[in-house]
C-alpha cells in the first residue's frame, strides 16, 4: 500500500484560491445586524404580526392553521371557527368532520384539524385552558412547535424565547448574509447570537414583511430596497439592473456560477 501524498504547506504571503465564481463573504457581526435591523424599522415601522387574534389561546391557533397557507387566508377562516369554538374546551370536543370543513381552505386540513383538537385537549388536561407562559411548556403541548411557541410567547406575552423562523425569515437572512444555512434550529441559533433578546420577536416581524413587500422569492425588488447596500446576495445586482425592462419581466436573473 502506497504512503499518502504529504501536502505542501500554504506559502507565506499566498492565500488560497476560492473556487470560481465563489466569493468569500465576511463572517456577519452583531454590528452589521443592528445595522440591518434599524434600516427595516424605518422602512417598515408598521410591521407586526400579520394575524388577527384577540387573545393568546387564538394566537395559537392561527399560528398552526398558518403552516403551509398565507396570514390573509388565515384571517378570513378564524372567525367562523372561533364564533364556534370560542375556547379551548369547545376546541377540544369539537367534532372532526365540522371542525375540517372550517378550516379545509387553510389546506392540510385534516392534519391541522388533528393539531388544533391536540392542543386544545392538552390546554384543558394540563393548563386549565390556559396558555402556557414558558417556551418548555408550550412545546410539549400537540401541534405546538418551536416557531409557534416563539409567536405567541413574544406577540401574547411579551416574551423574547427566540426568533420565529418561517419561509420568509429563512429566504431573507440568507440572502442579506445574516447565515448560511437552510435548517430553521440552525438559523435561529444564528440569528439569536446576532441579535440583542430585545429585540427577537421584533426581528420575525421586521424580516417577514421585507420579505413579503420587497425581498420576494420569485420577484424581489432589489433595485428599491433599503438594504441593497449592506445585501450580500450574489444576484441582487442581476434583479435590480432588470427591473423594469419588458424583456426581463417574465424569466429570473441566472444563477452566479
Amino acid at each position: 500500500m502506497a504512503a499518502p501524498r504529504k501536502s505542501r504547506p500554504a506559502r507565506r504571503g499566498v492565500s488560497r484560491r476560492l473556487p470560481p465564481g465563489r466569493p468569500r463573504k465576511p463572517r456577519p457581526t452583531p454590528r452589521f445586524a443592528t445595522r440591518i435591523l434599524d434600516i427595516l424599522e424605518k422602512a417598515h415601522p408598521e410591521a407586526t404580526c400579520a394575524l388577527s387574534y384577540g387573545n393568546p389561546f387564538q394566537l395559537a391557533v392561527a399560528t398552526i392553521l398558518s403552516a403551509q397557507c398565507t396570514d390573509e387566508r388565515v384571517n378570513m377562516v378564524t372567525p367562523r371557527l372561533f364564533a364556534r369554538f370560542p375556547t379551548p374546551a369547545d376546541l377540544a370536543a369539537a367534532p372532526s368532520a365540522e371542525l375540517e370543513e372550517i378550516i379545509r381552505s387553510t389546506g392540510f386540513f385534516r392534519a391541522k384539524a388533528r393539531s388544533l383538537v391536540g392542543f386544545a385537549q392538552g390546554l384543558v388536561a394540563r393548563h386549565g385552558g390556559e396558555v402556557p407562559k414558558t417556551l418548555d411548556a408550550l412545546v410539549q403541548l400537540p401541534g405546538i412547535g418551536r416557531k409557534t411557541a416563539n409567536v405567541v410567547l413574544g406577540h401574547a406575552f411579551g416574551v423574547n424565547e427566540g426568533i420565529a423562523v418561517d419561509t420568509h425569515v429563512l429566504r431573507v437572512a440568507n440572502r442579506l448574509g445574516l447565515v448560511a444555512d437552510d435548517d430553521p434550529v440552525a438559523v435561529e441559533a444564528q440569528l439569536m447570537k446576532l441579535i440583542p433578546r430585545e429585540r427577537w420577536t421584533r426581528t420575525t416581524d421586521l424580516i417577514i414583511f421585507h420579505g413579503r413587500k420587497v425581498c420576494d422569492a420569485r420577484r424581489p425588488a432589489c433595485g428599491a430596497c433599503p438594504l441593497f447596500g449592506l445585501c450580500r446576495w450574489e444576484s441582487r445586482q442581476a434583479w435590480a439592473s432588470q427591473e423594469g425592462s419588458p424583456r426581463a419581466a417574465g424569466r429570473s436573473p441566472r444563477r452566479a456560477r
